[in-house]
């Protein structure tokens, strides 16, 4: 399912942080949002995800405007992991997936072999199968992640929203959550990810959407797009850009810190 974002505007008691931003992503791929802290990416994942009304500009799911649509509808269609979620304590991680499916749980629809066969799949897509009957808080933070990829993954949108997910892990845990999202995305699913590692984004994203001061400041393939001027006018950092021996995949190299213009919170 498409995902399309139009002349999207949000903020905060009418304090703008998401500026105008338009966003299309396909079927199938994997866009990163990356940028400073306070850029607007969280926000803009959040609009996307029907959790914070936007002031102006729409949010597309499919033909499905999806500010029109029931909450229940919208989550029907796009999946959102935020950051440092919180589990209810001693949560199995079985338990955990199972809240996936609230979105489909209603008065008159209880859980279902549907519902079962849903977390199924998600376990088992997720390697999670082995650690059902575990406890979420007795996990490593790699597996844990997993965990709550699981989790989005069982809610079974076309569309997934993940905010950091590799947020305070190390370099093995990191790679083992960015190669999931690319076999859920080459299953068919539409990725939107917010990440801050510029090397991650360049191996692991179709498209790199940088936002700086809640406006998109360039969108295109990595290979493209990322260069020491994008780095510096991001960042305020003078960085040589490498290509990665094995597939040639620009590496961020940091030199020196220059004077930044203030961001925008």
């Amino acid at each position: 399912m498409e995902l399309r974002v139009e002349q999207l505007t949000a903020g905060y008691a009418g304090h703008p942080v998401v500026d105008q931003v338009d966003l299309t992503v396909g079927s199938g791929q994997v866009v990163a949002v990356v940028g400073p802290n306070g850029c607007g990416k969280s926000t803009l994942l959040r609009c996307m995800a029907r959790l914070h009304e936007p002031a102006s500009g729409r949010v597309f799911a499919g033909d499905a405007d999806v500010w029109r649509l029931k909450q229940r509808e919208a989550a029907h269609r796009i999946a959102l992991l935020p950051q440092s979620p919180q589990a209810p304590e001693a949560v199995t991680v079985a338990g955990l997936v199972r809240y996936g499916r609230h979105p489909h749980q209603g008065l008159f629809r209880q859980w279902s072999h549907e519902d079962e066969r849903a977390v199924t799949r998600a376990l088992e897509a997720t390697g999670t199968t082995g650690l059902a009957g575990r406890r979420l808080d007795q996990l490593s933070g790699g597996q844990r992640q997993r965990c709550w990829l699981a989790m989005a993954l069982a809610q079974e949108t076309p569309v997934v929203l993940l905010d950091e997910p590799t947020s305070a892990l190390d370099i093995g845990h990191a790679v083992e959550v960015l190669d999931l999202v690319r076999e859920v995305a080459a299953a068919g699913r539409t990725i939107v990810m917010v990440v801050h590692d510029l090397a991650a984004a360049a191996r692991y994203a179709d498209t790199v959407v940088a936002m700086r001061a809640g406006r998109v400041v360039a969108a295109g393939p990595p290979r493209k797009i990322i260069d020491a001027a994008l780095v510096k006018e991001l960042y305020g950092v003078e960085a040589e850009i490498l290509a990665a021996p094995s597939d040639g995949a620009p590496v961020v190299v940091p030199t020196a810190r220059t004077a930044a213009e203030p961001v925008r919170s």
